[in-house]
């Protein structure tokens, strides 16, 4: 037994994902620190009341930069990887998408600006914030280039330059957001939430100039038609997600400030930004290491060996500490927050019940990703934030505020069903079958 549980973690070592993710603690952890001190200056500073109305604003503004970047980064990183090695077909996937990236983020950033004021209403229920979306058009364009860069850098491998921006990143934000809290209170909180992730653009710019593919001919062809249909498939499945998960958390959300309080409101973005939080250790591998990873496999027995070694070391990592966040959660709250948050401990148990849910079909939700499963995607990603909806308003007029991670929790085990369904020959057939589904879109879609 003994012999047999070190082979595991042997195998479990040399893995590549455990290398990644090795590799990517260091940022991870810094990201972590720094979001840590961020998210308790600013909840001591503007309270609950200041939270709920700075998530309403993080949730308008990812959907804004996901359109204005076209929601083709995914594609980017895909295509990349896949064609790394053709100087002719990278040079006609990164001309396209640069293109694309310029044109939708100057049309966002006009639209921004000329309807400042409706949105301010909107969104922070008073038009004196009108400028914070002022400002939000004027930097949109750096966000969306920095992003465009950082796809490259994903899909090229570059892990060592990924995770140093990464992390240099993580420290300029936090200097920046505290810096704006402490001079400006909720209205610094605001205007760090639509600029910070824009000036990360100069500092990447500058770590990206010397590299070898970073010359102009990469990036001066017209745009291609047939790369644009392929680029069609991820702008599909981003944008639905941008339309459909921070719409239905700014639907629930206002239905808790309409039927319960604005400070329970609070409370439930603050649960969030802690589940962000833990959630950044599994989610920064998947982005650095799982998307390109399947994005270049191409047999089904492959795919399928991929999804159960990530399944074997993640899971067990992620039940063991979610134990401890929920042994721990007076403290987490105390360290984080204050006390006006201590209502929100009853938040933790179906909360960490839902992400380890959201995880397990993640796992399998990535390979509608790589594989460009549109017409899949764009399906369960509106059955899930529809379901999640109803269920919350549902669960809210039984339980209370309660009732939103229990929906959550239900939601992501009915999403995590769908995915074993749809993947059920992938995962528990010798056969090669799906193997050739989903490497031609065409078919599911």
């Amino acid at each position: 037994m003994i012999i047999k549980t070190l082979q595991f973690f042997h195998k479990i070592r040399k893995a590549d994902i455990v290398k990644v993710f090795s590799f990517t603690a260091i940022s991870t952890l810094v990201r972590m620190i720094t979001g840590f001190i961020t998210v308790k200056v600013v909840a001591v500073t503007i309270g609950p009341t200041g939270i709920a109305l700075l998530g309403q604003l993080n949730n308008f503004s990812n959907i804004t930069m996901t359109v204005a970047s076209g929601g083709i980064n995914n594609g980017i990183t895909k295509y990349v990887a896949e064609y790394k090695d053709s100087p002719s077909k990278i040079r006609l996937f990164l001309s396209t998408a640069l293109q694309i990236t310029l044109i939708l983020s100057i049309i966002c950033s006009f639209a921004l600006i000329f309807l400042s004021g409706f949105l301010s209403k909107l969104i922070l229920l008073d038009i004196k914030y009108k400028y914070v979306f002022v400002l939000f058009g004027i930097s949109l364009i750096l966000y969306s280039l920095n992003l465009y860069l950082m796809s490259i850098l994903n899909g090229l491998k570059e892990f060592k330059k990924y995770v140093k921006i990464n992390i240099i990143s993580s420290i300029i934000g936090l200097i920046f957001t505290l810096g704006l809290v402490w001079l400006m209170g909720l209205e610094g909180a605001l205007i760090s939430a639509v600029t910070s992730q824009s000036i990360i653009f100069f500092l990447t710019l500058i770590m990206l100039i010397k590299s070898p593919w970073f010359i102009l001919k990469n990036f001066q062809i017209r745009i291609s038609i047939p790369i644009l249909k392929k680029y069609l498939h991820f702008s599909l499945m981003t944008l639905v997600t941008a339309a459909t998960v921070p719409v239905s958390q700014l639907m629930v959300r206002s239905y808790v400030i309409s039927n319960l309080t604005i400070n329970e409101a609070g409370w439930w973005e603050a649960m969030n930004r802690i589940s962000n939080m833990y959630l950044m250790i599994i989610t920064s591998s998947f982005s650095v290491y799982y998307l390109p990873r399947l994005a270049e496999l191409k047999d089904n027995s492959e795919i399928r060996k991929e999804i159960y070694t990530s399944y074997k070391i993640i899971l067990p990592v992620l039940i063991l500490g979610f134990i401890g966040i929920y042994l721990f959660r007076d403290f987490i709250i105390h360290l984080l927050f204050s006390s006006e948050f201590f209502p929100m401990r009853d938040l933790f148990l179906w909360q960490l019940i839902g992400d380890l849910f959201k995880i397990s079909s993640w796992l399998l939700a990535f390979l509608m990703i790589a594989k460009s499963m549109t017409g899949l995607f764009i399906i369960t990603e509106i059955l899930s934030s529809v379901l999640f909806v109803g269920f919350s308003i549902f669960l809210i007029n039984i339980h209370g505020l309660i009732g939103i991670t229990q929906a959550y929790t239900l939601n992501y085990f009915i999403y995590l069903l769908i995915m074993l369904i749809v993947f059920r020959k992938m995962l528990f057939s010798k056969k090669t079958i799906l193997s050739k589904k989903i490497n031609n879109p065409a078919i599911v879609n």
